[in-house]
This record gives C-alpha cells, structure tokens and sequence, in this order.
C-alpha cells in the first residue's frame, strides 16, 4: 500500500533544498560583508524551518543539529554574538553537515558522526562564549523632556503592560519548537514576567507524553507595538491559541493629554459611573489601597495625519510586491517532459501539413494557405512556452561550488576565493542537471592544478589568495560557461612529456600549443606527482569532455603562463527543439543551427585564392576565411565543388572562430525537434543530430563547430603564407 506521506516527505526534502541554498547564499553574503539584517533572519528561518519540517517526520539526527545550529545563530541574530570569520567558517561547515544529513534522511545513507560531533562541539564552544560575552553598555538615559504650559508630560504613565495567554498544542512540539526559545525572544522585547498555568496537567498514568497540557501568562513591560509580538510567535501561530490584550494606562488625572508614538493624542476622563463620587470632599475620596484603581475612559482628540516616511512608504510597497507575486505550483517533471515530447510531435506534424499544402500547389493567399500560417505561429508560441517551463537559472548548480571550492581548498592547504558571474542565466532543465559534473571536475582541477601555493604566488608576486572564476552567459544561441583561474597556466612542456612517458604521444611529435593544452583530455592522463583524494589516477577531465560532448558541446582551453588558464564550456541551451537553415549538398537535406550563421553570400571567383588541391580561402573583409565543401567533408562525394557555383554562408564556432560552408542551395528557415543519432544510430564525426522533416524523412544537424575546427586544422597555415598579400594583390 502506498505511504500516504510519501508525497508530503519527499515535498518536504524539495523545500530542504530550497532552504539549503538560501542558507548557503545568506552565509555567504555574510562572510563577505554585505548581509543586510532581513538575510541574517532568512539564515535563521531556514534551518528552523529545516528542523520543524524534520520533527514531523522524527529525523532525530537533522533535528538535533539544526537546534545546535540554530542556537548559535540565533545568538547572531539577537547580536549576543559576532559574525567573526572563524564563527561564520563554522556555520558554513555547519551548513555542509546539514546538506549532509539532509541528504541522508532523503537516500536513506549515513554522515561521518565524527565530523558531526566536533562541529557540535564547536557550537557548543560558540554558545558558550557568545553567553559570557560581555554585555553591551546600555544607552546613555535620555534627559526628561522640558516643561510646558500645555501639561501634556505632566503626571506621565509608566510603562505600558502588555497581557499575553499562550497555550501550545500538540503539533508544536512535534514540529520541535521549544516554548523556552519562543519566551527568550519575547523576552528581547522588554521586562517579562512569566507565571506556569499547569491546572490541566493530568495524573501520570494518564498522561500523553505527545500532548500539550500547559498554558503560560506573561505580563510584558514594553513600548513595542501588537504586531512585533506576533512576530515572535510567526512560526507557531497555526500551533498553539495565542491570546494578546493590549495594555491599560491607569494613573492619569483627569484630563491629562499624551500622545503616542503614532502621533495621536488621547485625554483620559474618569468613567460615566464615577462622575457623583467626584463631587465629594477629597477627604471622602481617600483611595483604598485593597481596591483596584477604575479603568479610566479614553475620548480621543483628533490630529491631521502626519506624512508617512520613506521607511513606512519602502515597506508598504514592498507588501504590495509581495502580495502581487503569482502563486507557483510544483509539477512532476515526467509530466513536464511528456508535454514536451508532445509538443515535438506538434512541430513535425505542423512541418509534415506545411509540406503537403506546398505540394499541392495550393494558393499563398487562400484561407487555408492562411490558417496554416497561423497554425504554424501557434505552434511556435506553445513551443516557446513549454521551453521556458524548464528554462531554469543555473543559479541551482552555481550555489553547489562554494562548499566545493572551500572542502578542496581545506585539502590543498590554499587559500581561494571563488567568484561566480551570471548565475541568472537560464537553460533547460535537461541541461542543467548534466552539468553538474563537469564543473565540480574542472573547478577541482583548477585548484589543485591551475593554483600555486602560497608560497609560490607571494614569491611571483601575486595576492595569497588565489581566485576562480565561475562565468555563465548566452552567445549565438548556445549557453557559454567559463572556469578560468589567475594560477600559473598550462605548463606545456611537462604536460608533453608526461604523455610521451605514458605512451600516449611519440617522442618526435610535434605539436602546436593547441594540441598540447588538449592532450589533459586524453584518458588515463595527469600531471600528479602522486595519487591523492584530489586527482592523479588520470580520470576527470576526459571525463569531463565526454560529458560536454554527449550534451552536443564543445570544450576549449586558453592559457597564459604565469597568467591561469580559462575552460570554456559551449552547450546547447536546449536538448528538444532549435532552429535550423534547411540546406542541401549533393542531394542531401542538411540542417544548420540559425545562431552559428552569420551572413550568407555568392562567392566570385576573383576573392577565391587555392592553398593546394583541396583547400581554399576566401578574402573577406580584409582577412582570409577557410572555406569547406560540406558534401566532401562528410563523404557525400569525391569531387570538390566550385566555390562561385555554390552558396557560401559565413559560420562561427567557438572562440570566434569563422569559416566558409560551401552548399548547393538554401531552402528557408524551420523550427526541427532534435533527435539524438547517437543514441539512435551511432556517433558521426560532423554531425550533431538528426530531426524528420515535414516529408517524414531525416535529416542531418551539422556539427558547426567540428566542422569549423577541421577546417582551422586544415588550413592552419593560411595566416603564415608570405604569398597571400600577392595573391591578394592580383
């Protein structure tokens, strides 16, 4: 039978998620001086509410060091203790123990109880110090206000005396709240006095030790306005029966004028049923002491209303915002990716009608011809609007690699500080969840490989510190991410003999700086003197290039010596549906993504210069492009094509690197869904994937940037050629 909880706990662990990454971005902030105090409260809010949510579902080991946790930064909260650099480097261990626990509660694994302990100690350390810190110096007492002649501080009142009846239920300490943290906030708002009701405590053996049977009364001694007590009482109020009178203020004469702190004024009249008693000598109205003083009257004066601040006005705007927010609801991806696939099927069915009504010769301004072209801009928008459903920020990946960055820094023994840059930048889902992995490895690899020591930087004159550098950003329709490092760059020569020592390479190769930077790809290949828990068994970075590669990516290294190096990671922005220029090359129907294409042209003859017997380039704007016939470089044919007989379109691919693409014709512009051919059929140099067609056949997705790298390759000496200004000449 199925658990009905099943779908509230796993609902629970997607919100611990959420909360996880506010903690750790709150933290940070705080560590890097820029939390304001509404981010050391969303610190605290999330792990209380981590371990309420836990209570409920008795995962004693997340709840008992979310408590210690949230202790301490409640004593942060309350300013009993400074956010110092060694406090906050505890909460974000803190933070990562949690992630941990929250992990294994989920997978149903275990957490090192040793590094569990000491950080409980720690805490406890914290706490303790945080409590026998000295108390702040109170405030200078203000001077009594000057006399007036109109009497409004004469005979002023004491304090006002809040009446306050809290009664928890049962469901507030399931969800492992604690009454005494709810009375020492209180407490935070002035002078308390707090009396145990314990009249409905039961006999023993009767008692529930899950119920709730006492009630406490507090008087509280503030100036504090109603809804800064309920602010205390915010995360139980569904929990318990809250009762808040507001305060009396006996011991005015008769007719004695105050105003409050909202600007009213108000004059106290003894009450309707006093008024004959007040006509007595004043021997006969000497006060009994045994007897309660009357409950004086209020008549209120009226005043205009004073201006609201630029504080007040800030926070009603941002209630209003607040209140605008749409609701969200969470949807179960497999929906999602049915929805998806179905709109797919969507696109080539509307590509397959399109077809069938040009076949038919039917008339561009027929109504059917009409309908179909509405059609055809519907099924764009339903498209565009399924993507966006899993359109996500990589936010959700970039907030894994601080704890990265710190746990590999710990192991290293150097200092680094990680920078991340345009984690607002979405993409699908899809995508996002395969690219996990091949940042952790690179990020890994930049720390251990690209960063020097402490010592080594101070000696090259370099801050201790050292710095990686997170980049996501859009370019040609593709998403672009950068992991770049201000270490020591690629040290080409030892990466060249440590492959011909593994075979990998012969010892007479010769090799540009290109192709030595890639050789850190090759499996079973690394520079590690020796094996650690970091690197040196020779896995990771191909890893990494496989994974870029079965995402339909593409992988390149710059470095600098002395300087770092930069990764850069080209991926498509979605795995389901691009568009597309429909081509054709010797009787082939080719596809080629619109965001690599930067121009179209008709080659002349007279601006095309021949290298040798297959290559060719083409003068442009100045400079020289490679130009590549498509159909021979795929093996469609053997003869090679005449440049000014064909259509040229001008490609980019990555790096800004530009080549000329020589087709047959250009047959219009279309949306395609992807389909991998890989997973279909097997992996083909030059080809990205495959779509259907409107007329139900396949077609090929060239792989621009493979195609543009082969031609670079090919034609690297175009730039070396002391001919070319001849040739350009004639």
């Amino acid at each position: 039978m199925e658990d009905p909880m099943a779908a509230i706990r796993e609902t629970f662990f997607q919100e611990c998620e959420e909360q996880l990454a506010e903690l750790e971005a709150g933290l940070i902030a705080m560590e890097n001086g820029t939390a304001e105090v509404e981010t050391v409260n969303a610190v605290f809010r999330a792990v209380h509410s981590m371990k309420g949510g836990a209570g409920i579902f008795s995962l004693d080991a997340l709840v008992r060091f979310a408590h210690v946790f949230e202790t301490a930064l409640d004593k942060v909260r309350s300013g009993d203790l400074a956010a110092t650099p060694p406090v906050l480097a505890v909460f974000l261990r803190a933070a990562d123990v949690l992630a941990d626990l929250v992990r294994a509660a989920r997978e149903g694994g275990s957490v090192d109880e040793t590094r569990t302990a000491a950080l409980v100690e720690e805490f406890n350390h914290i706490n303790d110090a945080g409590a026998n810190a000295p108390p702040v110096p109170p405030a200078p007492a203000a001077a009594p206000p000057p006399e007036t002649t109109d009497g409004l501080f004469e005979d002023a009142p004491q304090p006002p005396v809040w009446k306050i009846v809290f009664t928890p239920r049962p469901e507030l300490y399931a969800k492992a709240n604690e009454t005494a943290l709810l009375l020492r906030e209180l407490s935070r708002l002035g002078e308390m006095r707090v009396t145990l009701d314990a009249a409905h405590l039961p006999d023993l053996n009767v008692l529930d030790p899950e119920g709730a049977y006492l009630t406490w009364h507090i008087e509280l001694v503030s100036d504090c306005d109603e809804s800064a007590i309920q602010h205390v009482f915010e995360f139980v109020e569904d929990d318990c029966t809250l009762e808040i009178t507001p305060p009396v203020a006996p011991g005015f004469a008769p007719g004695t004028v105050i105003t409050g702190d909202n600007g009213f004024k108000f004059e106290f009249f003894p009450p309707a049923e006093d008024e004959p008693e007040a006509e007595a000598a004043p021997e006969a109205r000497a006060p009994d002491p045994t007897t309660e003083a009357p409950v004086p009257a209020v008549k209120e004066i009226p005043v205009p209303a004073a201006p609201k601040s630029p504080a007040v006005e800030a926070m009603a705007a941002k209630a209003e915002t607040a209140a605008a927010v749409s609701a969200t609801i969470r949807v179960d991806l497999d929906r999602v990716d049915r929805m998806i696939d179905l709109v797919g099927e969507l696109v080539i069915n509307e590509a397959m009608l399109s077809q069938r009504v040009m076949e038919a010769g039917i008339n561009r301004a027929s109504g059917v011809a009409m309908a179909l072209e509405e059609l055809e801009h519907l099924t764009r928008e339903i498209q565009d609007s399924v993507m966006a459903i899993r359109a996500q920020p990589v936010r959700s990946v970039f907030q894994r690699m601080p704890r990265l960055v710190r746990e590999v820094a710990a192991q290293t023994g150097k200092q680094v500080r990680l920078i991340t840059e345009g984690e607002g930048t979405e993409v699908d889902k899809t995508v996002i969840e395969r690219i996990a992995d091949p940042l952790t490895h690179m990020i890994r690899n930049a720390i251990d490989h690209g960063l020097e020591s402490t010592e080594k930087r101070l000696e090259a004159g370099k801050p201790a510190e050292g710095t990686v550098k997170l980049t996501a950003l859009h370019r040609s329709g593709r998403i672009v991410l950068e992991v770049s490092d201000d270490g020591g760059g690629i040290n080409r020569a030892r990466v060249k003999q440590k492959a011909i020592e593994n075979g990998l390479i012969a010892p007479d190769a010769q090799l540009s700086e290109e192709e030595i930077d890639n050789l850190i790809f090759l499996p079973g290949f690394s520079t590690a003197a020796k094996v650690s828990d970091i690197s040196g068994r020779g896995v990771g970075m191909d890893v990494v290039k496989q994974s870029v590669t079965a995402l339909g990516g593409r992988i390149s290294i710059a470095s600098r010596p002395g300087r770092g190096s930069t990764f850069t990671l080209s991926l498509p922005l979605t795995l389901a549906v691009l568009d597309g220029m429909v081509i054709s090359a010797h009787g082939h129907t080719l596809i080629i993504p619109l965001g690599a294409i930067v121009e179209t042209l008709k080659p002349r003859a007279q601006d095309v210069f021949p290298l040798d017997r297959e290559i060719n380039v083409l003068a442009l704007r100045g400079g020289y492009v490679p130009m590549v016939d498509v159909a021979a470089s795929l093996g469609y044919c053997d003869q090679f094509v005449e440049p000014e007989q064909s259509v040229a379109l001008l490609v980019e691919g990555e790096g800004g690197v530009r080549a000329v693409l020589l087709v047959d014709a250009i047959h219009g512009q279309r949306q395609v869904v992807i389909k991998s051919l890989e997973a279909n059929y097997r992996a083909v140099p030059g080809i990205a994937a495959a779509t259907v067609m409107g007329d139900g056949r396949v077609a090929l997705i060239l792989d621009v940037d493979a195609v543009v790298r082969n031609a670079r390759s090919e034609a690297g000496r175009v730039e070396a050629r002391a001919d070319l200004p001849a040739l350009e000449a004639n």
